[in-house]
């Protein structure tokens, strides 16, 4: 099954609107959130709502590594998604 299609194109406006905490996909908001590994590589973690149901995906094969501050905005990602969820 796949989760995340390729969102249709925005204009550059839009596509400032989107670069921080989260963007879109199918009409639903993704949240990504930078993160590093273990050997403090660049990484990410992404938060999607697929049906009724909060999908937190890793680096692949990877730990992600979080400062406080990352911490905050994944809190703040699953929180929107658990809500949007409800819907």
């Amino acid at each position: 099954m796949e989760l995340v299609r390729t969102a249709p194109p925005r204009s550059d406006a839009e596509d400032a609107d989107h670069r921080e905490l989260h963007g879109s996909a199918l009409g639903r908001k993704v949240w990504r959130i930078n993160c590093g590994d273990v050997v403090n590589r660049e990484r990410c973690l992404t938060v999607l709502v697929e049906r009724n149901r909060v999908v937190l995906v890793g680096p692949p094969g990877e730990t992600a590594v979080l400062t406080s501050g990352q911490l905050g905005q994944l809190r703040t990602a699953l929180r929107e998604a658990a809500e949007q969820a409800e819907r």
